[in-house]
């Protein structure tokens, strides 16, 4: 099974390389949810280094850090399984919502605010 149609290219044209061409819909939820993770956790991991160096409290950082990491690993499980709404809405807010913070305690400290 291919997903691009210049992948199948080898096998002939027209119809008879038409039936290599196909999805199946649980490979595409797990690469919407490794793209999801992408978009949610790149940011993150970025935001994350500048609110390290920020010098936050100990505390809240591993509050910060720990609320977003179980955030992500309930909302892949909400997504992989799948769990019914608003299971997937809720943890991608929760996630955001600690990376949220954490930017605005970075643009706190440097714009000295």
């Amino acid at each position: 099974a291919f997903v691009n149609p210049e992948d199948t290219a080898s096998f002939g044209k027209g119809e008879s390389a038409k039936k290599y061409l196909r999805t199946d819909p649980d490979v595409e939820r797990v690469r919407r949810g490794h793209l999801n993770d992408l978009e949610n956790i790149v940011p993150f991991l970025g935001i994350g280094l500048l609110y390290a160096f920020s010098g936050p409290d100990l505390y809240t950082a591993l509050l910060h850090f720990r609320i977003f990491a179980g955030a992500r690993i309930t909302h892949s499980f909400a997504y992989l399984i799948p769990l019914p709404q608003p299971s997937r809405g809720l943890s991608w807010a929760v996630g955001y919502a600690a990376t949220l913070s954490m930017a605005y305690k970075v643009l706190k400290t440097a714009l000295y605010l």
